[in-house]
């Protein structure tokens, strides 16, 4: 074969999935925003013309009622749009899985991994790439069953009125695709080890899998978490791990139909709510690739620049700034981090310091709304999205002015000043005017969600278009060649999530029909009723947890778990999900997998324990604030 085709072949190959997500990610904005201007703008009408007065003076042109009915006829021409915008973000996100395999950036708890040598790293990832090859195998087949059966027994769906055939069919192109993927990772790890090794991983897998068709009516929850636990154990990532212990749980104790899991796989994720993660994601890329970090970390600078610690305040502020944007702490510390910890640098910081900052700082950006642990929470506990963004407003704000006081402290210890310069009304007001686009987003996003004009989807999606046109119009810093990159990001970023909330919701049903929750509560309330007891049962738990697992998936299988106690005990389900992110959001911070702090030592270079000892005064800080969130419930609520 000719080098240009190899050349060629090989490019498709690595970029096969990444023109069918940037334009599902687009068209999934465009589609939403339209539909939410569309219906507003058409409820804007109704109500004009409800108007008394304005009815008698434009009844004197034409006919009120006659245009009512007609507008009534307008009101079904965006009714195909959610339903579209559905199941388009389903195949992106079971598209973007196979790019995150090839990659090996899917979610995973590695705390192990890491300690193993390297023959026992490369033989763990021959088990990986067989489980996940086997999983989506699996589900791949169980697809193509579901498919068959919908075109012998067809069903319409309610809006578009076409074949639910076509949207499952992204069971057989997204798991095969995954299987290919991964079949491709084994392959190449296969040729860089020595054929003994690669035996060594092929029977450690047939042993691992074999227990539940050797033997029968076996215990389900031993099945569930044993298998659970060992798949985290060994490196497999998290989403994979709980779908591959449902599916050995079913196999083995006969708990539910094995194609149950391939129609979970769709239905679960199925769910307009959980269209804002990938919204929220592109609208924080969008505006950080965009511009509007750096216009923001200005106006900051300017406001705190001059005390002492000026720019590590200044880095807390632009955080908070940026929270109320992006929704994740990874991203914040990436957009703020690249920015103010060389500017620290520079001015005479410890680079220790400058990174312990935003890493703390960056746990602010899962607390003040928008939140991506917040939407997944509400979700997985059926809770109001929107109350849950309007209780994380003050434990956000409180967590970002008590960091603020902790930088202030050191910094004042060690003589690290500010910018001299004296206070200058003007050069504020640059500030604010440069910034004005950015200042905008939590007024659309919060003005909207609660102003009654749109739901948390809806804000989430024209805050990504408004990053989007700002980006590439106004700043004019986002080229296409940019753009096509953050929308890559933005939906392999959110696949990750996705996949990880379908699993969990299989893995999850297999939970409560074993009443595992109920069960643990018992054991809890059978061990104490005291609810102070429980609640500092509950944060030791997740602070625990917060050390090795990621937030979200944390959230997806802790909350089933967890939620019923809480309600046993009287915590309000709001309230507990404040308590859950932010006891999580210390996890940022806290090794062995805190994420904020491997993007921070990215950034500098600096060993992770290092940054991690810098990052103590502010851990101790956040858990100060932890206590008063979970003991003082109206510090959360009496927004609501």
């Amino acid at each position: 074969m000719p080098a240009n085709e190899k050349s060629f072949l090989r490019r498709l190959d690595q970029n096969f999935e990444k023109p069918f997500l940037v334009a599902g990610l687009i068209l999934m904005i465009f589609i939403i925003t339209y539909q939410t201007l569309y219906r507003y703008s058409i409820s804007q009408t109704f109500s004009i013309l409800n108007n008394p007065s304005f009815a008698a003076w434009i009844g004197q042109y034409i006919a009120v009622d006659t245009l009512k009915q007609k507008l009534d006829g307008l009101t079904g021409m965006a009714v195909w749009s959610e339903e579209l915008a559905r199941y388009i973000f389903i195949w992106i996100s079971y598209l973007a899985i196979p790019l995150a395999i090839r990659q090996r950036t899917n979610i995973r708890v590695d705390i192990i991994y890491d300690r193993l040598n390297g023959r026992i790293q490369a033989i763990s990832w021959i088990i990986i790439d067989l489980c996940l090859i086997i999983f989506s195998g699996f589900v791949f087949l169980e697809g193509f069953e579901h498919i068959r059966m919908q075109m012998a027994m067809p069903q319409h769906t309610a809006a578009m009125q076409i074949p639910y055939s076509i949207p499952y069919l992204v069971l057989p192109i997204g798991f095969g695709l995954m299987c290919f993927r991964a079949l491709e990772d084994f392959i190449g790890q296969a040729a860089s080890m020595s054929w003994k090794d690669t035996l060594t991983g092929i029977a450690a897998t047939a042993i691992l899998l074999s227990p539940p068709f050797l033997f029968e009516d076996m215990n389900a929850v031993a099945l569930l978490f044993v298998y659970f636990i060992i798949l985290l154990l060994v490196g497999v990532p998290i989403a994979f791990s709980l779908g591959i212990a449902a599916l050995m749980t079913v196999i083995g104790a006969e708990t539910l139909p094995a194609s149950y899991i391939a129609t979970v796989a769709f239905t679960s994720i199925d769910n307009f709510p959980i269209m804002a993660i990938p919204f929220f994601i592109a609208a924080g890329i969008f505006m950080g690739a965009g511009g509007l970090s750096k216009r923001l970390l200005r106006l900051a600078d300017e406001l705190v620049g001059g005390l002492a610690g000026g720019m590590a305040l200044a880095s807390i502020a632009t955080c908070m700034f940026f929270a109320a944007i992006s929704g994740s702490g990874p991203a914040t510390v990436a957009a703020i981090g690249t920015l103010t910890i060389p500017a620290m640098v520079e001015r005479g910081y410890s680079k220790l310091y400058a990174a312990a900052v935003v890493a703390a700082a960056g746990a602010i950006g899962v607390m003040i709304p928008p939140s991506n642990p917040f939407v997944v929470y509400g979700v997985a506990a059926q809770a109001s999205v929107g109350k849950l963004f309007m209780a994380g407003i003050v434990p956000g704000l409180l967590t970002g002015f008590a960091l603020m006081g902790t930088a202030y402290v050191i910094a004042r210890k060690n003589g690290w000043r500010g910018e001299s310069r004296q206070f200058s009304a003007r050069r504020i007001g640059n500030a604010i005017w440069d910034a004005k686009w950015a200042l905008l987003v939590p007024i659309i996003v919060l003005g909207g969600i609660y102003g009654g004009l749109m739901t948390p989807t809806e804000a989430a999606a024209v805050a990504a278009m408004y990053g989007l046109l700002v980006g590439v119009f106004v700043y004019r810093e986002l080229n296409f060649s940019s753009l096509y990159r953050c929308c890559v990001e933005s939906a392999q970023t959110s696949a990750i999530i996705i996949m990880l909330m379908a699993m969990a919701t299989i893995f999850g049903n297999v939970m409560t029909l074993e009443q595992v929750p109920e069960r643990i509560a018992a054991a809890i309330l059978a061990f104490t009723s005291n609810k102070i007891a429980i609640l500092l049962m509950i944060n030791v738990l997740l602070l625990w947890v917060g050390t090795f697992m990621e937030a979200l998936a944390a959230i997806v299988i802790l909350t089933p778990i967890l939620l019923p106690l809480a309600l046993k005990i009287g915590v309000d389900p709001i309230h507990f999900g404040v308590i859950m992110v932010v006891n999580l959001a210390i996890g940022f911070v806290t090794p062995p997998v805190g994420v904020n702090l491997f993007v921070a030592c990215g950034i500098t270079k600096e060993k992770i324990e290092l940054v991690s000892r810098a990052a103590v005064p502010f851990i101790i800080t956040m858990l100060i604030i932890l206590m008063l969130v979970t003991f003082w419930p109206q510090l959360s609520l009496f927004l609501l």
